[in-house]
């Protein structure tokens, strides 16, 4: 029988090192007054030796837990798993927060609440009793919520909001929705569509107003009009099916529509086809969120690349910067976006002009 092998401890690190006990779990912990040269040379007894530390026994070393908690909506989360539409917003989160965890000697862990339940502060308080997290993300629409966070700020414990502009209590961080939405116009206007429609998110999420600002902006800019484009659904294909026929159905139907998440999108696709419009030759597309679905329907969706991973992994730099007792940034954080160009974009189709011939 092959013997157990013999895990390598605290004690081993110290006595090859050369150093105290103490020296190596500040250096483990990050912990301050610790030389350059005394960092460099634990880290090479731990290197060497295989040396990895136990979470349970650096929580006991301290007053840290090494758990970074991040809080999701409840009912959207367990609806997009339900229905298995490709939605990778958790994915996302996941790796880029987990990664940049595992940089730091953290974890991170995933919890879902329901933003709109009489008993949020109590599902909140229970999750931070048992878990005792050192720093905490919210999502959106948790992340401008006034209970939630006055909640977490009683709590004394940092945490990040990300897709909030607001200043006070946390550390927003943004994904640039006004910002993005101004480029897909501007890339639709470029290619020279001036009637764009705009399908907007729900009013509980402060990133629907963020996005129809941008839309709007930079219809303004260019001198085009925005009467009669505007529609809304709440980000399910069933709304934005909803809200595209309302639009498409119009006699000065938009050429253009910008949805502001890919099951929006994809329904407006579908009702495209069933008027017999074509897309890109009669309608031209363009999504938010760029996960699966956008790259798997015909024509492949031009798509808004929300930096999910991105900016969860900031939002934990920021947490970890924060225990570290470094300020938190003066201004808000921003993690661009980008504009993934696909093939459900194309010019505008020719009108006829008053004689017959198309004109521009």
């Amino acid at each position: 029988m092959a013997r157990r092998r013999q895990a390598v401890t605290i004690r081993h690190v110290a006595a090859d090192a050369g150093v105290s006990l103490q020296t190596v779990s500040r250096v483990i912990n990050d912990g301050p007054n610790v030389r350059p040269e005394m960092k460099r040379r634990v880290q090479a007894s731990i290197d060497r030796l295989g040396y990895v530390p136990s979470i349970a026994a650096q929580r006991m070393s301290g007053s840290r837990s090494y758990l970074i908690l991040a809080f999701n909506d409840r009912d959207r989360t367990i609806a997009d798993w339900r229905t298995r539409q490709g939605t990778d917003w958790v994915d996302q989160m996941l790796l880029g927060g987990m990664l940049k965890c595992a940089e730091h000697g953290y974890r991170m862990i995933f919890e879902l609440v329901d933003t709109h339940s009489d008993h949020v502060e109590r599902e909140l308080l229970a999750a931070i009793a048992a878990l005792q997290p050192d720093g905490i993300i919210l999502t959106p629409p948790h992340s401008d919520n006034a209970q939630i966070v006055a909640l977490l700020d009683e709590q004394g414990i940092p945490f990040v909001r990300i897709g909030s502009h607001q200043n006070g209590a946390g550390i927003p961080v943004s994904m640039d929705d006004e910002g993005s939405a101004s480029r897909a116009t501007h890339h639709l206007i470029a290619r020279g569509h001036r009637r764009i429609g705009f399908i907007a998110g729900p009013a509980e999420y402060n990133l629907s107003g963020w996005r129809t600002a941008g839309w709007r902006s930079a219809m303004a800019e260019a001198g085009l009009p925005t009467d009669s484009l505007l529609d809304e659904g709440d980000f399910s294909a069933a709304s934005g099916a909803a809200a595209a026929r309302r639009l498409l159905e119009r006699p000065d139907r938009p050429t253009a529509i910008i949805a502001s998440n890919d099951q929006m999108a994809l329904a407006t696709l579908e009702v495209a086809r069933s008027l017999g419009l074509a897309v890109p030759r009669d309608l031209s597309l363009i999504s938010f969120d760029n996960t699966p679905l956008a790259h798997f329907t015909r024509p492949a969706l031009t798509a808004i690349d929300q930096p999910i991973a991105a900016t969860t992994s900031k939002a934990v730099e920021l947490i970890i910067a924060a225990l570290k007792g470094e300020a938190a940034p003066a201004s808000l954080t921003i993690v661009p976006a980008a504009i993934v160009v696909r093939k459900s974009v194309a010019p505008p189709p020719a009108v006829p002009d008053a004689a017959g011939a198309p004109g521009g």
